[in-house]
């Protein structure tokens, strides 16, 4: 399902985090799965949104418009400007028209996870490959599946996301629920939606995102460089900072269950480890925010309940935002090379693709 989000971490709690959020639920339409109820949901989903977007230019001329929606929507159409013509994106017709959702999330993920592990059950679709969430379009259809999977003994955790990519298939409007997002993390959130549909390989994630990552790297820093106030760069700083530390503390909390579960221990001493570790990273998130002056903009990750699936699904999905920065500066800088320079690598057997990357042939 965009966030962020994306740094794995990052794009969870920036309200992006899972670019496929929703389309997990448009590849099922391709797979002829059995799973009726779950097939007419994501169908009926993303229907639901073709059929209530509206052009954007409709709905800047509309006198109805309230004030803030409508500057959100003019820098998003600034920012979508920048990305095709100063950036050099492909244009697949993304963010040119609206739906007010009427809700908070556009799409419900839920994630399942051992007792006793920290690797996600997966699901795997055509297109998409294997993604670790079922995506559901209504809040209630993801808090049913996540009180089953609990009943069965796994943990489990549900999260919205506000944006997502279809990867050039649809025409992807922009929602309301990415409009709640500051200035900068929007406009950081449409340059790394926009990246998506020109390069995706099913399966590795780590790859996609990364590239996505790098891509909006670059895209704020030339923003910031062509039109950022100090305040703009002081949001963006401060985001970037609290999200990189936020990451941190989960990665740590995520390794150390993951030393835990790899020792022979009785289930119910490993079950007491497991306590003690997140009762541990409450303590250490307790610590941070202080640290931050008491900002509390993560507190709602906690609230959702942490377990193996909530720390489960964070990884460091960008590990390889360095190597794709390496290729764009050895491009000069020139995305559309760059976009190319990664199409290429992305055909090599995925063991072989970091090498490439970094100028090498494995």
């Amino acid at each position: 399902m965009t966030p962020t989000l994306a740094v794995m971490a990052r794009n969870f709690v920036r309200s992006r985090w899972l670019v496929l959020a929703a389309f997990a639920g448009l590849s099922v339409l391709l797979a002829g799965c059995a799973d009726v109820r779950y097939l007419a949901q994501a169908a009926g989903g993303q229907l639901d949104l073709l059929r209530r977007a509206r052009p954007v230019a409709a709905v800047l001329a509309d006198s109805q418009t309230p004030a803030e929606t409508r500057r959100k929507l003019e820098l998003v159409g600034r920012v979508r400007a920048f990305a095709l013509n100063q950036l050099g994106l492909p244009d697949h017709g993304s963010f040119q028209s609206y739906v007010e959702l009427g809700r908070p999330a556009v799409v419900w993920n839920v994630f399942r996870a051992p007792e006793l592990g920290i690797n996600l059950y997966r699901s795997c679709f055509p297109v998409a490959g294997c993604v670790g969430y079922r995506g559901y379009f209504r809040e209630a259809d993801a808090q049913a599946y996540a009180a089953s999977r609990r009943a069965a003994g796994e943990d489990v955790t549900v999260g919205g996301v506000s944006a997502y990519s279809t990867l050039g298939y649809l025409r992807d409007p922009v929602l309301s629920s990415m409009l709640s997002a500051s200035d900068a993390s929007l406009i950081r959130t449409i340059i790394h939606e926009l990246s998506h549909p020109s390069l995706y390989v099913a399966g590795d994630t780590i790859f996609n995102e990364s590239y996505a990552v790098a891509v909006e790297e670059e895209g704020m820093r030339r923003w910031l460089a062509a039109y950022g106030t100090p305040e703009l760069r002081e949001q963006d700083r401060l985001a970037q900072e609290r999200a990189a530390g936020f990451e941190t503390l989960l990665l740590s909390t995520r390794a150390e269950l993951e030393r835990l579960y790899a020792q022979s221990l009785p289930p119910e001493q490993m079950r007491a480890g497991k306590q003690a570790v997140l009762d541990g990273l409450q303590a250490e998130y307790a610590a941070l925010r202080d640290s931050w002056g008491g900002y509390s903009g993560y507190d709602g990750w906690f609230a959702r309940g942490v377990n193996n699936a909530s720390l489960g699904a964070v990884a460091a999905y960008s590990s390889l935002v360095p190597d794709f920065q390496r290729l764009l500066a050895r491009v000069g800088g020139n995305i559309p090379a760059f976009i190319a320079g990664a199409k290429a690598c992305a055909a090599k057997p995925q063991g072989e693709r970091q090498g490439c990357l970094r100028g090498g042939e494995g």
